[in-house]
């Protein structure tokens, strides 16, 4: 019996090592192991955020993004720049550029700054601290904050002990060139200066809210006799996982694993290299299915009658 053509084993060969590779366990987007926990600049980027598909928590997919070496979180309120994730606390602190603060004043008519909206499915896993105060600036009568109490102005109050009052102190004021006077939410309709909580109010929404601008301050310790001028300004942001969630990424990283999701359903993944687990890469038998076994067992399965074929046909011309 004749052996078959060079050129057909060559060709068979190559579609083999073709279908094997499809044949492998899928990993989550196809992320190496050690790409998960990535640095952005001097930020460290780990569990539940990531800057790969398939890596980290799905709450915060498509979250992080790192633009010459500057982290920026994008929500539908806009981009702000990260400038710390504290991981043993579980908190961010974003920076938006168009915010007001003690030294300058930015509004407009059709308002300044991007606020803070998260999307619904979003909001369990990203919300603003409870001790976040945001100051909206210059807010007409007729903004939703107002509606239902036009006098008393109820939404309006310190948080954590910040509040307008203190901000009227700010120098800002005198460069902007009308100073608020009196109380706080007195007699004014509607006030200079409303302070709410993320709590309050939910959303921030400066063009929606009918506001000429805002300003966000945070308390990460007792406020200081100072006023103002010493707050920490930006958005200080908590972020949370679920309680069943919550022991899955320990348990895969103490078995050797990176802790990711599956980007189509959006479940726990525990990423070991060449394969993934939804539990940890000790549990074999929680081996997750891939998706691309069975486009790898169809091409095996043609290759076999591809090469049985020729041999048939070989053997016969040879006879």
């Amino acid at each position: 019996m004749a052996l078959l053509r060079p050129r057909l084993v060559a060709a068979l060969l190559a579609l083999c090592a073709c279908a094997c590779g499809m044949a492998r366990p899928a990993a989550a987007a196809n992320v190496s192991i050690t790409t998960c926990r990535s640095f952005c600049g001097n930020i460290t980027v780990d569990y539940p955020f990531a800057l790969h598909p398939g890596c980290g928590h799905a709450g915060f997919r498509d979250l992080l993004y790192c633009i010459d070496r500057t982290l920026m979180l994008h929500l539908p309120s806009g981009s702000y720049r990260v400038l710390d994730i504290d991981y043993a606390y579980r908190g961010l602190t974003l920076h938006d550029p168009a915010m007001s603060d003690c030294r300058a004043i930015d509004r407009s008519p059709g308002g300044r700054g991007n606020g803070f909206v998260v999307e619904p499915w979003r909001a369990p896993f990203l919300a603003p601290d409870p001790d976040n105060v945001f100051l909206l600036l210059g807010c007409r009568a007729s903004s939703p904050l107002f509606q239902g109490f036009p006098d008393q102005h109820l939404p309006c109050r310190n948080v954590s002990g910040m509040g307008c009052g203190d901000y009227y102190g700010c120098p800002a004021w005198d460069d902007y060139g009308r100073r608020p006077s009196g109380a706080a939410y007195g007699s004014a309709v509607p006030p200079e200066c409303c302070a709410v909580s993320w709590g309050a109010i939910r959303a921030v929404n400066v063009s929606r809210l009918q506001c000429e601008g805002y300003s966000s301050a945070y308390s990460l310790a007792p406020v200081r006799a100072d006023g103002a001028g010493g707050w920490a300004y930006g958005i200080r942001v908590a972020w949370a996982l679920p309680e069943a969630n919550r022991g899955f990424c320990g348990a895969c990283r103490a078995t050797g694993g990176a802790c990711g999701h599956d980007v189509e359903s959006r479940g726990d993944l525990c990423l070991c290299g060449d394969w993934n687990s939804t539990s940890n890469c000790d549990s074999s038998a929680d081996a997750a299915p891939s998706s691309a076994a069975a486009p790898g067992a169809a091409i095996a399965a043609l290759l076999l009658a591809v090469l049985a074929s020729g041999l048939s046909s070989g053997s016969i011309a040879n006879m």
